[in-house]
């Protein structure tokens, strides 16, 4: 989405929407809320409520980080057995069809299901409500939780911030620990022309109700300061490494200047979380520490929770947990192509400085220049999408995941996705979804699925705002008709295939 004002004009804006641990121990760094390293100017600062609780052992200085073996890979890159499905031949003519589920939503912006037997959904909405689906699809009559209080007041004629991701402990079933990364009032230590704070908060479920949570557990994990309202990123989600990630953007405004933007963009600034996915561990008494192989542990002013960069607003992401634990982003575009990246470790995606595969002309954002660096000030190459595209499919991706259902086996494997406005604007009632099984380097192209409702009529126009998935790993998709955070037109759907 954009700002208001842009949709109606040049629309320069991105939107708002634009599992057991893996075996083995564990090493980190400890981060105490002082480690941060310095700058000149205002960081982004993180892991700063009041300690509670203190390391264990001797006295230390500020603990020295251990980088991770060069001789070893990181957790994050050892695949993991394949499911016993075998691909179908890539087709060009499957279809899926949208089975309506709930109903009654602001705007439903993630979706996720505890693996505990119970069937359930839990829906999130940018307003700060958790609803509870039950197995049969039935909302309960009270929320899982409501930090609507906590939240920033929405602009109702247009607003990015708010209740914008949710993931659950992988050991939730017996632990009820679960995450959310919502926009907070701007806290008093942040710059006092930056417009607010996001949260990064533990909560766990109520003792007496395993369908509430209980709101005095919070535990704030994470600040990060916000210089404009738009750009937050959104996404948390658990690697099978048992490490959260956390998906964020540039800090808002357009093309990665402005307040609270350094001259080279967050986008390439490493002493600040801004543009980045971050990558922590919070299993521990601190708010958390980072993990030793995270890659750049131990550098001078390089924030060591980075764990890839370059991004302009990752609102959505996802792990391909049950094939080769790929980790995908969709990297919402400013005005001209929209980029999904398959993220490696110290990765740097190019944004200010590119756009894609397109070098980023910020004298005239739908023209790209001819030409532009391959690499940061540092030396560290760009690395390209695997799937770019433009304003004929849409203009602000989501993201997706690769299928691992066995509803429609003919897109067992292939990664789907999605754009904010390709079933409203764009008018395309369809989907989209590419074969994973690429040659190395290659732009990966891509195909329809089109969409028709579960009774056989037709799909009517919606904005997406996310996918979710459920134990099954079968996908659903969260729609409203309109771009602000009012009314009750928001829905959730699951996709099925069609009778």
């Amino acid at each position: 989405m954009r700002n208001l004002s842009l949709i109606l004009g040049i629309l320069i804006f991105s939107p708002l929407f634009l599992l057991s641990c893996a075996a083995g121990d564990h090493t980190e760094t400890a981060v105490p809320a002082t480690a941060i390293p310095t700058s000149t100017r205002q960081p982004v600062a993180v892991n700063t409520p009041e300690p509670t609780v203190t390391p264990t052992g001797p006295p230390t200085d500020t603990p020295s980080p251990t980088p991770w073996p060069t001789d070893e890979l990181p957790p994050t890159s050892t695949p993991v057995p394949s499911a016993t499905f075998t691909p179908t031949p890539l087709p060009r003519d499957v279809e899926a069809a949208l089975q309506l589920m709930d109903d009654g939503y602001v705007s439903p912006v993630a979706l996720v299901a505890p693996d505990d037997g119970t069937g359930r959904l839990f829906v999130a909405d940018q307003t700060g409500v958790v609803y509870v689906l039950d197995a049969d699809g039935k909302r309960l009559p009270e929320p899982l939780i409501d930090v609507s209080n906590k939240i920033v007041q929405l602009d109702v004629s247009y607003d990015e911030r708010g209740l914008l991701g949710i993931v659950l402990h992988p050991e939730f079933a017996r632990n009820g620990r679960f995450y959310l990364y919502y926009s907070a009032p701007r806290r008093p230590s942040a710059p006092s022309d930056w417009d607010h704070t996001s949260h990064l908060s533990e909560f766990t479920i109520s003792t007496e109700d395993p369908n509430r949570a209980d709101l005095d557990s919070e535990r704030i994990i994470m600040y990060v300061d916000q210089p404009q309202p738009n750009h937050n990123g959104g996404q948390i989600e658990f690697g099978l490494d048992g490490y959260l990630y956390l998906g964020l953007g540039d800090g808002g405004n357009w093309a990665d200047v402005g307040i609270g933007h350094p001259p080279e963009g967050n986008g390439q600034a490493m002493d600040t979380l801004l543009g980045s996915i971050v990558r922590i561990d919070v299993d521990s008494d601190l708010p958390y520490t980072i993990p030793a192989d995270n890659p750049f542990v131990g550098q001078d002013g390089i924030l060591p929770e980075i764990y890839a960069y370059g991004f302009r607003n990752p609102f959505r992401f996802s792990f391909d947990k049950k094939g080769d634990n790929a980790l995908y982003v969709g990297d919402v575009g400013q005005d001209f192509i929209e980029e999904i990246d398959q993220v490696v470790r110290g990765g740097n995606y190019g944004w200010p400085v590119r756009e894609g595969t397109t070098c980023f002309n910020i004298a005239s954002v739908s023209q790209p220049l001819e030409t532009c660096d391959s690499q940061s000030q540092a030396g560290a190459e760009f690395l390209a999408p695997v799937i770019e595209y433009g304003r004929d499919v849409g203009r602000s991706t989501l993201g997706g995941y690769v299928y691992r259902g066995s509803a429609i086996p003919e897109l067992y494997s292939r990664y789907i996705f999605l754009d904010w406005v390709g079933n409203q604007e764009i008018a395309g009632r369809k989907i989209y979804y590419a074969d994973t099984n690429q040659p190395a380097d290659a732009i990966w192209e891509f195909y329809p699925v089109p969409l028709v409702m579960a009774d056989g009529g037709s799909v009517p126009a919606f904005y997406s705002l996310s996918f979710g998935e459920d134990v099954e790993n079968e996908l659903y998709l969260l729609t409203t008709d309109v771009y602000n955070p009012v009314g009750t037109s928001g829905k959730v759907y699951k996709i099925v295939p069609i009778d």
